[in-house]
């Protein structure tokens, strides 16, 4: 949730900023209770796309590609999803109040939540919008509202739309027409989700307030077989305040906010180890589509709270 990851930001903030220089490399993990995750066998190294501004007035929230040539990065504080280009250079930005998830859908728009930043949901209420990102100028028109406690977002190959709430249970389920599925919700009654990834039939989640930071699949035909793919902190005072996720050449890589790490799992063994660390506390992490000459193969984008937006270059 926006208001522990605050106090985790404030806890690490100083020794956060204290990672210098524009590489990042992979290290080994703090440890976890009594076992630590290892460094992961591949080499990774990060350098900065995007310079970020103060610390939490800055905040990034979630990126997502658009096929396009477009990076789009939900900036939380600052009440706008801003655009860049390929070479790092400032696009276009669209106002959109509190962003947080966002994807593009099988239709080519781009969803957003809206209303996650707690300081203002109150007054501007939250739910999903959506713009066409080739608009010249991108206008946000209002697809779901009457939401609260919204964060991460999936949207499947049918336009489905999947909306994690940090302190609440169940994951709501969207129709493309932006009806809501009731029964799936229901079924998927896992408490405190955040980051949200679809892989084929499964939709995997990341769990914010658990703190045994657990990752959970979720089959999209059965909701209520959830199961948990792994457990990532073993000792309560260590959770590691797992953020967003993604998929990433057969794997889920999931950002840990508290440690600044990128954590690797293997979605059918649970396996884990430390892709990278010393990142300033990163909030979610997608790879590169139709971006240029980047390459989703060996690449991925990390927003942080610092501001920033990092690449990783693996292997």
């Amino acid at each position: 949730m926006m208001r522990l990851r605050r106090a985790v930001f404030a806890a690490s903030l100083v020794s956060a900023l204290l990672v210098g220089g524009s590489q990042l490399p992979a290290a080994a993990a703090q440890a976890s209770g009594a076992e630590a995750l290892a460094p992961c066998a591949e080499k990774a190294r990060a350098e900065v796309f995007h310079e970020g501004g103060v610390p939490l007035l800055d905040w990034q929230e979630n990126l997502e590609f658009d096929g396009r040539g477009t990076l789009w990065v939900s900036h939380l504080t600052k009440n706008r999803v801003e655009g860049y280009a390929p070479d790092g250079t400032l696009k276009v930005s669209v106002p959109v109040s509190g962003p947080g998830g966002i994807r593009r859908g099988p239709d080519g728009m781009m969803y957003v939540d809206y209303g996650v930043n707690p300081l203002t949901s109150w007054a501007t209420g939250g739910g999903i919008v959506r713009f066409d990102p080739t608009a010249v100028a991108p206008k946000a028109e209002k697809f779901v509202d009457g939401l609260s406690g919204v964060n991460g977002l999936a949207i499947d190959a049918d336009g489905n739309l999947y909306v994690s709430r940090e302190l609440a249970t169940g994951i709501l389920k969207f129709r493309p027409d932006g009806t809501k599925d009731e029964k799936w919700t229901r079924a998927a009654d896992v408490f405190g989700t955040n980051g949200l990834e679809i892989v084929g039939d499964q939709l995997y989640a990341s769990v914010i307030t658990d703190t045994s930071s657990p990752v959970v699949r979720v089959p999209l035909n059965d909701p209520a077989a959830h199961t948990t793919v792994v457990e990532l902190s073993r000792n309560p005072l260590k959770t590691k305040v797992l953020d967003d996720l993604t998929s990433f050449e057969g794997k889920l890589v999931v950002a840990s906010f508290r440690d600044g790490e990128l954590i690797q799992v293997d979605p059918v063994t649970g396996r884990s180890c430390v892709l990278v660390s010393g990142l300033r506390t990163p909030t979610s992490v997608r790879v590169p589509r139709g971006f240029g000459d980047h390459d989703g193969r060996r690449e991925l984008f990390v927003s942080e709270a610092s501001g920033r937006v990092v690449k990783v270059t693996v292997g």
